[in-house]
């Protein structure tokens, strides 16, 4: 089940990814392209060149999760920013399939860990 939440990082892997990678593919891509541990707890999005597929990995406890979407229509919208970091707001509304551009956010406190 996947469920999303502000207490985990989302990783965002900018380049395109071919689809028939598993888990061990694209954990050598979080390890060998983003210089991240793959096996942290945190999540990673991978896209195909199209746009209308996404696989999301991340390291749960005792194994690997791996959740795959392909759209039988449209495409997802990938975030305009150069960070790699995304939160749990804007992966749900690539999701849901909400336009990014159109979404606005309203000032809030952030405390600095």
């Amino acid at each position: 089940m996947l469920s999303l939440n502000n207490q985990q990082r989302y990783f965002l892997f900018r380049d395109v990814v071919d689809m028939r990678k598993g888990i061990d593919g694209l954990s050598g891509l979080v390890r060998d392209h983003l210089k991240l541990n793959p096996l942290s707890g945190d999540v990673y999005l991978f896209f195909n060149r199209k746009c209308n597929q996404i696989k999301l990995l991340m390291w749960d406890k005792d194994g690997f999760a791996l959740y795959y979407k392909r759209l039988e229509m449209g495409t997802f919208e990938l975030p305009k920013s150069d960070g790699l970091m995304i939160g749990a707001d804007i992966l749900l509304c690539i999701l849901q399939g909400i336009k990014l551009s159109t979404v606005s956010k309203r000032k809030r406190y952030e405390h600095a860990a």
